[in-house]
């Protein structure tokens, strides 16, 4: 499983360097790792942030909502 975070929300708009923050705080990814992502959410509108098992995706879902940012859980191809 993996989780895609995105969506450039215009209603619950979060901040770039916040989306990188939270990346960087809840998975452990370096700033440059965490910018990348960031930055393929902002231009590409989703990124495969965290991937695992069911339960742990769906925690690292549960996480990125909490946070205040859209992710979905997505099966790989």
């Amino acid at each position: 499983m993996s989780v895609l975070a995105g969506w450039n929300d215009p209603v619950l708009y979060r901040s770039l360097s916040y989306v990188t923050y939270v990346f960087g705080k809840l998975f452990g990814y370096s700033r440059d790792h965490a910018t990348k992502l960031m930055l393929d959410v902002h231009h590409k509108g989703k990124a495969i942030v965290t991937s695992g098992t069911k339960d742990k995706v769906e925690g690292d879902v549960a996480k990125l909502h909490a946070a205040g940012l859209w992710a979905t859980m997505e099966q790989p191809a």
